[in-house]
């Protein structure tokens, strides 16, 4: 009898370690496999993090670029610029010097034009908050209520983006008087 209940006691024993080891078994594949997708998800967050400092590193080298072109632009103004002041020390000829200083001017804001900067409408025109300024009024009786008198600043627009307001002066009605 202990020859039958010892075969009884081995027969059933593995058995019991077959399912012991299967959940082990399980345990491990799963652990495996949350390790591989650990792995993956760090792989993963490292190259956005790459990509991220590769698109601030690239928007910055563009910005440097567009700076540099526009300096290049406006170097030669910049150049004129000083031939006209070194010219106008030695010149008797006020008119010459002015004629110069137009000159510079002129190239200056075709220049701007060139790279996209246009200025404000000015003199003449009516009034606009989203790109005057209004730094005083004027009663006037000659320009409708709200028309631009005089330009104290000009106004620049990159495209239809404002880049600085013009400082306007703006005619008003005159007082009703009753």
């Amino acid at each position: 009898m202990n020859d039958e209940s010892q075969t009884s006691e081995t027969t059933e024993a593995p058995a019991e370690v077959a399912s012991q080891e299967a959940p082990v078994d399980a345990l491990a594949a799963a652990q495996a496999e949350a390790a591989k997708y650990k792995d993956q998800l760090l792989r993963a967050a490292a190259e956005l993090d790459n990509v991220r400092k590769r698109g601030r590193r690239e928007a910055e080298d563009a910005r440097r670029a567009g700076r540099e072109e526009i300096l290049r632009d406006l170097l030669p103004v910049f150049d004129n610029l000083e031939r006209a002041m070194t010219s106008a020390q030695k010149a008797e000829d006020v008119k010459a010097v002015a004629e110069g200083l137009g000159m510079v001017s002129r190239q200056f804001l075709d220049t701007l034009v060139r790279v996209g900067i246009t200025r404000v409408p000015g003199v003449g025109s009516p009034f606009d908050p989203s790109m005057h300024e209004a730094i005083q009024q004027v009663v006037s009786d000659e320009h409708a209520p709200g028309t631009i008198l005089a330009e104290v600043q000009p106004g620049y627009m990159q495209g239809d983006r404002l880049v600085r307001a013009a400082m306007v002066v703006v005619s008003t009605a005159p007082p009703v008087t009753a």
